[in-house]
Parts: structure tokens; sequence; C-alpha cells
């Protein structure tokens, strides 16, 4: 019987030993599953083990413990199988820098077993949704870093694989070139890939995916949609003020309900609160300040809550 699940992780474990030093354990009994269709967010600070995850995914490491299939095939029983399955985007820019545009594209493909006239179907639908048919003729080395690295994007997708693992995919890219490869990405999963995404950028986690697992000293400790893991027993808000003034007497009220963090940026302080009740009292202290103009509440950011649960998995360790 044929899975949903596009991946499946179980009990996975990797120790790394060296001479005479302890060993360290990158990644230490994770489990999840992934679905067919959806982006999924693989999260945590330096350091998580993430990396190492994508590494036995992708088959470029054996697990030390546990088990893990990729669209069926088992990562170490049949890494050719899984490897006929996935396309990965790594850190490092894989472009051949005296190439054109249209050449990284044929080689590609050609190395990946399709025909020129594949190539050339692929390659203008590719480049129409990674908006790069203006740079085709433009040679690697000539590229800014964000248009190398939405090249190499773009050629991971010229490939017709259904599980696509993306390494800080938009790394070095300015806004437009960030909008445009996330609003392609998303219109990959539409054909039904399955994405796999590590990223530092949290807010782009935020808008990419369905959901995300985050990882810390190669532990899962949470996993879910963005909603469920905004709500993972820590429920923060944000309260925004906006003041003529950020007063000393303000901050000091404030720091009083001890926030979590309090940023002040001209006029606007925001402030992120463990608790509903605790931030509406802090709104009637700080309306009864001089000054006060305005305020809004809205849920923390997945980067606050992120933060917050690594603090608390620290404070607890």
């Amino acid at each position: 019987m044929q899975t949903t699940a596009a991946i499946e992780v179980n009990n996975l474990v990797k120790v790394y030993t060296r001479k005479n030093q302890p060993p360290v354990r990158a990644v230490d009994g994770l489990s999840f599953t992934v679905q067919r269709g959806e982006i999924f967010g693989l999260l945590g600070p330096n350091g998580a083990g993430k990396t190492t995850t994508i590494k036995i995914l992708t088959t470029l490491l054996a697990p030390t413990e546990g088990t893990a299939r990729v669209s069926g095939c088992d990562v170490v029983r049949d890494p050719l199988g899984v490897r006929k399955q996935i396309c990965v985007v790594v850190q490092e820019n894989a472009l051949e820098l005296h190439l054109s545009v249209r050449n990284n594209f044929r080689v590609f493909g050609r190395f990946h077993g399709l025909s020129a006239h594949e190539i050339q179907l692929r390659m203008g639908r590719i480049c129409e949704l990674f908006s790069l048919t203006e740079f085709l003729n433009a040679k690697g080395m000539d590229l800014s870093g964000g248009l190398k690295r939405r090249v190499q994007v773009a050629k991971t997708f010229l490939i017709d694989k259904p599980v696509v693992f993306l390494d800080e995919a938009t790394t070095g890219m300015d806004s437009i070139n960030k909008r445009a490869t996330i609003q392609a990405i998303k219109e990959e999963t539409r054909k039904g890939r399955t994405i796999v995404l590590t990223t530092h950028i949290l807010d782009e986690a935020e808008v990419l995916c369905d959901r995300v697992a985050i990882m810390n000293h190669g532990k899962l400790i949470t996993l879910g949609s963005i909603h469920e893991v905004k709500g993972a027993g820590l429920r923060l808000l944000s309260l925004t003020l906006t003041v003529r003034e950020a007063t000393p007497s303000l901050l000091e009220t404030i720091r009083s309900f001890q926030p979590v963090s309090v940023e002040i940026r001209n006029s606007v302080i925001e402030v992120i609160m463990r608790d509903e009740e605790e931030t509406l009292r802090l709104l009637a202290a700080a309306r009864k300040q001089k000054g006060f103009l305005h305020f809004e509440i809205t849920s923390a950011s997945l980067e606050d809550v992120f933060l917050q649960l690594i603090d608390h998995q620290t404070g607890s360790n």
C-alpha cells in the first residue's frame, strides 16, 4: 500500500566519534513525517542537527541508528532509489561561472538525461517562473550573488523530481529576488512536489511552510503548522505601542511586567509578552503615560516563538 508520506523518519540517530574526544550526538532520536505536496521547514539554531539530518535524507551520511525513507526508498538499503527521487540545493553555489545561464540549464539537463528538446521546453517555463529570461545570455560570473543563487534554485526545478531539498535557498538574495523565488517555490508545490526547506530566515519560513519542525541539540522541540507551533504552550503576543517619545518612565513600566523582549524603533515600541492577561495589564498601564498615541496586539512572529522555545529548552537542560 502506498503511503501518503513523502519522507518518514523514525528514531534517527547520528553519532560522530573522533579520536580522543567524547562522541557527539548530532541527531538524537529524531522522528517526523513529511506529507506529499507540502512545504516542510526544518528549523533550528546553528549546531541543532539540521544539516546532518538533510545529509542523511539525501544519502550523503549513514545514520548510526534508526530509519529514514524518501518516496518509499530506505536511505541505507536503497540509496540509489532515493537519489532518483530527489533534487538538492546546498548552501554553496553550484554554478558554472564561465557558461551562460542558458548553457548552465542545458548542461544540468543533459546530465540528468533530458533531451535538448525537453530542456528547451522546460527552460522556457522555469525562466518565466523565476524571472530569469532576460539573463539567459549572461555568464554566471557576471551575475550578482542573489541571481546566481536564483539560477541554482531554478536549475533544480528544471528536473522533474518529486522531492526537493532546499538548504538556505534565498541566501544572498535581495528582496526582489527573494520574492520571485518564494513565489516560484510555492508554484512548484501546486504541481504536487514535496519541498523540505532549511532556513535561518524565520519570516521566510512563516510565509512558505505548511508545517515546520524546530530542532535543538539534535532533538525535536516542536512540530506542526505555523499556527500550532506558535501555540506550543507559549501563546506569545506582540504588543506594539506608538508614543510621542519612549520615555524612561514608560520603559521602566514596560520592563516591570517582565516581557520576553522589548524593541524600540523611534516612537514605536514592540513588546513580546507571554500572557494575555499581563499584556492587557501592561496596555492599561501604558495608556496612562503621557504621549501615548496608539496600540496594536497581534500574535507574535514565528521568530519570537522560535527564540522562546530555544531559550526554554536551553534553560531546562
